[in-house]
């Protein structure tokens, strides 16, 4: 496997609080990776500086070769790594066409077409709601919504946090099915979860992250199976 993104000696800070320490990590092309841990480990903290939203104190950050730790947030984009944000960030008073329309705002509207029938197929509620304001969504289909318009990019690496957040439990199985099935087109996913079940049983690859550093690595059935998950985390 090719590493698509590396990530070494990552530190994060929060003025004089250190939320991420010394944190290693790759993702491998056409992969599913989860970093899953309790809430306030730094799960969030560590998508948003890959995505260039939060300053990183040390570390590197390269994709596919490239250093971009000090690259801007649409440099970052452009790059092909797109982020689908905790709490889906969707405009709520433009409809679900204008909100999917805008994830593509870089291509023009003259090259959409395919992409949305990509993600009705993947999504058949967004189509039945197409012309409807976006904030009269349910919460599950505003994190579809969300999911299409970073799909409307054409991301090469998605990023995902905390999809399942304030979900009903059959919505999160439809949300989960939609990620396996957009990794099994071929696109690579950094998915940040604290359903630690939910998010091991689909990764090839996981991190646990505790007190922002690195407690665990593995692949996905190696870290449901570990006794400190099991233990932390999955009840015993």
């Amino acid at each position: 496997m090719t590493a698509m993104l590396e990530i070494r000696g990552l530190e994060i800070n929060y003025g004089h609080i250190e939320a991420v320490r010394g944190v290693d990590m790759s993702l491998e092309a056409g992969q599913i990776t989860a970093l899953v841990g309790a809430n306030g480990a730094g799960k969030s903290t560590t998508l948003l500086a890959l995505s260039g939203l939060l300053p990183k104190a040390r570390g590197s950050v390269l994709f596919e070769g490239e250093d971009i730790t000090r690259l801007a947030p649409h440099q970052i984009v452009a790059r092909g790594i797109v982020q689908v944000p905790e709490g889906r960030a969707i405009l709520t008073t433009m409809t679900v066409r204008e909100n999917l329309e805008l994830g593509a705002y870089r291509r023009g509207r003259a090259s959409v077409g395919d992409d949305l029938e990509y993600i009705f197929n993947l999504f058949p509620r967004l189509k039945e709601r197409l012309q409807g304001v976006a904030g009269n969504l349910s919460g599950g289909e505003q994190q579809m919504l969300a999911i299409g318009r970073a799909l409307m990019a054409k991301p090469r690496l998605l990023l995902l946090d905390e999809p399942s957040m304030g979900l009903a439990p059959i919505v999160v199985q439809e949300i989960f099915r939609a990620v396996r099935a957009i990794n099994a087109d071929g696109l690579t996913l950094f998915l940040v979860e604290q359903n630690v079940r939910q998010a091991l049983k689909i990764a090839q690859k996981g991190y646990v992250l505790e007190n922002g550093a690195l407690a665990l690595s593995g692949s996905g059935r190696e870290l449901l199976g570990h006794p400190r998950v099991l233990e932390a985390y999955l009840g015993g």
